[in-house]
């Protein structure tokens, strides 16, 4: 007797980014856009320094954190030369373009244009003293964690 397997796909998907570097950001924007590429609901919810990729004035400007990055293959000491993450950036922005993944300010509009909600972090929004102006126009609004856990009901919910 042959067993199938019935996995049911996944419907929504729940993304929360707390990272601000660019290796850090990346990832749930890539995410975000596969799963609206797939039908799959999505949103992102940005706290900590995560925020970066969508406040307006930092959004372009992400770097790669070269300090304390074992995945660099590097020791601690040599990130920290002046002008290593400006060199690291550089490359992996390269890298990005010749895969015709697009800056952060258009990914975050293309993803949102797809119909992806993004979400800032309350808390985080009130610790680092930020206003409603400093976001990017993309932004659906400033939730709770509680809210959060609302609209995620159901979701995979993935931390990158």
């Amino acid at each position: 007797m042959t067993q199938t397997n019935s996995v049911e796909p996944i419907q929504k998907v729940s993304i929360i980014v707390s990272h601000g570097s660019l290796e850090g950001v990346y990832p749930g924007l890539i995410m975000a856009n596969g799963a609206r590429m797939e039908g799959i609901e999505a949103s992102l919810f940005f706290t900590f320094f995560g925020l970066d990729a969508i406040i307006k004035k930092r959004m372009n400007d992400l770097r790669v954190a070269t300090v304390g990055n074992p995945a660099m293959h590097m020791p601690t000491v040599l990130g920290a030369v002046p002008g290593m993450s400006a060199f690291a950036t550089k490359m992996m922005q390269k890298e990005m373009e010749k895969l015709d993944i697009p800056p952060v300010a258009e990914f975050i509009t293309m993803i949102h244009d797809a119909g992806c909600e993004i979400y800032a972090c309350r808390a985080t929004v009130d610790m680092f003293h930020l206003k409603k102006d400093d976001f990017c126009d993309e932004l659906d609004g400033v939730i709770s964690v509680g809210q959060f856990y609302e609209k995620a009901a159901g979701a995979q919910i993935i931390f990158t």
